[in-house]
């Protein structure tokens, strides 16, 4: 990693730390739940002439009802939203506004907006110009949610001008993807009554995204006259099983319970998530054999599986079911860093080195877990490579915007690796970048 990306990292995620619900609000990574909303993002990206592949859609784990963009390769969603929407349509109208301000442009005016803010609110857009420029989804989410009052609306809103663009295009996106675009009219239902409301009293969706009538006559004209498609049984069924699973890790177990009653796919996913919360391990593990019996080769259910066995100490089937879920989709980094997890937990010398190598691959497909930075920095220290274990934990310190721990693990680093290696300049870029932001 250049000398030059790393500060731009570093400098971001100050923000992070500075902000007082930094430290309770970040990205909710669920291989499950991100593969879902790939599969509902990936024909709107398509209508709007986005890299299905180079954009991915966040949960953030928030319960207030927001989403945004903040560059052009991520869409973050906030956890309250996805459970308050109905159905897979409206999260997909979702999808497509933030989906047209990438694609028309609008983060260009953020950033010019972030400019002129530095005179304004200070080191605010300093950072969040260094987080665009570092391309990191964890900087990007830290500005988003840790910006506060003059900043957040500098950084964040998006005029009304924007608006409207954004609305015709996402529309044409619903359209030509064959979504109904009655569903974006649904959305803003849900925030009709907040337009009498004060800036400060309304959800941070429209403070960000200013909604007034005009806007939503304009969309209720256009739905009006569209096509009306049928809702696709495959995204219908993604939709409810993301909701399902956020609902079973978020919500009460009890109302989970009340709710999934039944032998169906989902109800049986979220009997095995609400019973292993509520520590009836031999329920949620008979209810998720069902649900792998039925579905074999599904590896989000066997990483399921592979979660519920691990943090109820059953660590042999535990690395069975993850290693089944890793050869069913040998490039997901989520799954493969839950793999090498369950392999550090048996710590003998054969599985220290196998969790380590599969950490690593891990770690080269989304260099944005701080999980999988741990685990690697145990694997490290297994092996006897100290300086290694040492700088990978600077650098989970620097991830998570612990700087000053980032600096002092990374001049221990510094002392114990050769100079000038890849590893120690690795070191050096970190101590570089906190000592002169």
């Amino acid at each position: 990693m250049s000398n030059t990306r790393l500060k731009a990292i570093l400098v971001a995620i100050v923000l992070t730390v500075n902000a007082t619900m930094a430290q309770s609000v970040g990205l909710l990574r669920d291989p499950d739940i991100e593969h879902g909303l790939q599969k509902l993002a990936n024909p709107i990206l398509r209508a709007a002439g986005l890299n299905s592949g180079g954009v991915k859609v966040f949960i953030v784990n928030d319960m207030s009802l927001n989403a945004f963009v903040i560059d052009h390769n991520h869409i973050f969603i906030h956890a309250g939203l996805v459970l308050k929407l109905q159905n897979a349509d409206q999260l997909q109208s979702v999808i497509a506004h933030e989906a047209a301000h990438i694609a028309n442009g609008h983060i260009a005016r953020r950033v010019a907006n972030m400019k002129r803010a530095k005179r304004t609110v200070g080191f605010g857009a300093l950072v969040a110009a260094a987080a665009i420029a570092g391309g990191q989804s964890q900087a990007a989410v830290g500005i988003a949610l840790g910006a506060t009052g003059s900043a957040n609306r500098v950084l964040l809103a998006h005029s009304r001008v924007e608006e409207a663009s954004a609305d015709q295009s996402a529309l044409r996106y619903l359209t030509q993807a064959q979504i109904n675009p009655a569903a974006m009219s649904d959305v803003f239902q849900i925030f009709s009554g907040q337009i009498t409301l004060s800036e400060e009293r309304r959800d941070p969706y429209t403070r960000s995204h200013p909604l007034n009538r005009d806007r939503m006559r304009t969309i209720d004209a256009y739905a009006a006259g569209a096509s009306r498609f049928v809702p696709s049984p495959s995204q219908a069924y993604w939709f409810n099983r993301i909701q399902a699973k956020l609902s079973g890790f978020l919500r009460v177990p009890k109302w989970t319970l009340d709710q999934a009653k039944g032998n169906a796919e989902i109800d049986l996913m979220c009997q095995a998530i609400a019973n292993h919360r509520s520590g009836r391990t031999a329920l949620a593990t008979k209810n998720i054999a069902q649900l792998i019996a039925a579905h074999p080769n599904d590896p989000y259910y066997h990483e399921l599986q592979g979660q519920i066995l691990l943090e109820s100490h059953q660590y042999a089937t535990a690395i069975m079911a993850y290693g089944t879920a890793a050869r069913l989709a040998p490039s997901n980094a989520l799954i493969l860093g839950g793999y090498g997890r369950s392999l550090l937990v048996a710590n003998t010398k054969t599985s220290n080195a196998k969790a380590l190598k599969i950490l690593q691959k891990a770690r080269s497909l989304d260099n944005q877990d701080a999980r999988i930075l741990r685990d690697i920095g145990t694997a490290f220290a297994r092996a006897g490579k100290q300086g290694q274990a040492v700088l990978a934990i600077a650098e989970r310190y620097a991830l998570l915007g612990d700087l000053k721990n980032a600096a002092l693990q990374a001049k221990k680093a510094e002392v114990i690796l050769p100079s000038g290696s890849t590893a120690w300049q690795r070191a050096q870029d970190i101590l570089d970048s906190v000592e002169t932001p």
